[in-house]
């Protein structure tokens, strides 16, 4: 990482070098970067600006000068099975800056990291998550579906390889264990932490979010700069629990498209990180420098193609999240 891109202090959680947690620099702030089917955005002509058929040649090297955090979507989830430790791990040491993961509640007050409602796309098991108790949950697989479908028909290996033995690898990940696995970095990691809505859990999901992150020391940061840890969600009602209850929490408002009062910048109140999708982006660019205009960060979902990565370094956001932590980090040069 060039000397200008690095942080200026150490890790804000606790490693077992650091017993206590330490401050650190104001950096940009993180994003989730859902994995959701956008449908009709019936946004305003005036947002739309035509998407040019070649690319800046200086792009990437305005992203040089202006640090875009790279953040790991559901782990490095192009690579490894999606929300397992085998796809965190590989993100931390692929260089990413920040993890991204989805929770829900299980039966028994569990948060999980499971990005569908059901179980039944990502392990051999099926079921609610909200119905299910974490031991059900432990014995399901959350890997080899991944290793038997993604590359079925394709000449090349995956970079992982699954490991029936290795059960914690692709066993359900906790959100305790995945905090574990941040603190235990010899880098500043950071964490954006997406509650899932609806579900019959309602404000439990972000009462229990909040619990978690006291145990950590992570749920009143000094000043929103100065967290390692965002709260994401499509639903203001879940963001406004969580300024209520922790006001310095930094919080990201997700979207799928843009609604009409928000269309001239604004977020819902005491939000301060934009979260658009890539179609967003690439659909209506003008929408990225209302927000920023309006003091707000932008972190931009699913990022995967180079043509994308570029067009977002183009705009200035301030995270790319992706599926490809270290191939976007290689395309900015880092």
């Amino acid at each position: 990482m060039p000397p200008h891109m690095s942080f200026c202090m150490p890790s804000a959680f606790p490693t077992a070098r650091q017993g206590t947690i330490s401050g650190a620099c104001g950096s940009p702030a993180i994003l989730y970067i859902g994995h959701v089917r956008q449908k009709g955005c019936n946004l305003d002509a005036s947002a739309r600006t035509p998407t040019p058929a070649r690319w800046h040649h200086d792009a990437v090297t305005h992203a040089r000068q202006h640090h875009i955090q790279v953040v790991a979507h559901r782990g490095a989830s192009e690579d490894a099975p999606e929300h397992t430790l085998a796809a965190y791990t590989k993100a931390v040491e692929d260089g990413a800056d920040a993890l991204e993961c989805d929770v829900r509640l299980t039966a028994d007050g569990h948060l999980v990291c499971v990005h569908d409602r059901r179980v039944n796309r990502t392990s051999n098991g099926r079921g609610a998550v909200s119905a299910l108790e974490l031991a059900d949950l432990a014995a399901l697989d959350f890997g080899s579906r991944k290793t038997r479908d993604a590359f079925n028909g394709r000449d090349e290996e995956p970079d992982w390889e699954h490991r029936p033995e290795d059960r914690e690898a692709t066993s359900v990940l906790t959100l305790e264990r995945l905090l574990r696995l941040v603190a235990d970095a010899d880098r500043r990691v950071e964490l954006a932490i997406e509650t899932k809505h609806p579900t019959r859990w309602a404000g439990q999901v972000e009462e229990r979010l909040l619990m978690l992150l006291k145990r950590f020391g992570l749920n009143a940061p000094a000043t929103p700069a100065a967290s390692p840890v965002r709260v994401m969600s499509f639903s203001a009602r879940s963001l406004h629990r969580v300024r209520a209850a922790s006001p310095t929490l930094p919080t990201v408002y997700l979207m799928q498209f843009v609604s009409p009062r928000l269309r001239d910048g604004r977020l819902p109140a005491g939000v301060g990180i934009a979260g658009p999708s890539m179609r967003i982006v690439r659909n209506h660019p003008a929408y990225v420098e209302r927000w920023k205009q309006a003091g707000h960060q932008v972190h931009v979902w699913t990022v995967n193609e180079p043509e994308d990565v570029e067009l977002c370094a183009g705009l200035g956001v301030d995270a790319i999240i992706t599926n490809r932590p270290r191939a976007v980090l290689d395309q900015l040069g880092r």
